[in-house]
């Protein structure tokens, strides 16, 4: 695991193991319910913070995410 200067595990890092984890999950679903699968777990399960953060990753084109999560972004909510 990647480490930020403080020597705290890496927040961009982690989330985008978690995301890919949730992903991997529901590549055993059909296709399109599993992009809603994963779009769903984040938006019911992510506190604010973490899927701000998540978002803004994915939008910069920051985090190896498997093709299944980059499906999932246009109907993760984001935090107002």
């Amino acid at each position: 695991m990647s480490h930020d200067e403080n020597g705290r595990p890496d927040t961009d890092a982690r989330l985008t193991r978690m995301a890919n984890q949730i992903g991997r999950f529901f590549l055993s679903k059909p296709h399109a319910e599993g992009v809603a699968g994963v779009a769903d777990h984040i938006n019911k399960f992510w506190e604010p913070r973490m899927r701000r953060r998540f978002l803004d990753l994915a939008e910069a084109g920051g985090g190896d995410l498997l093709p299944i999560v980059r499906e999932a972004l246009p109907a993760i909510r984001r935090p107002a």
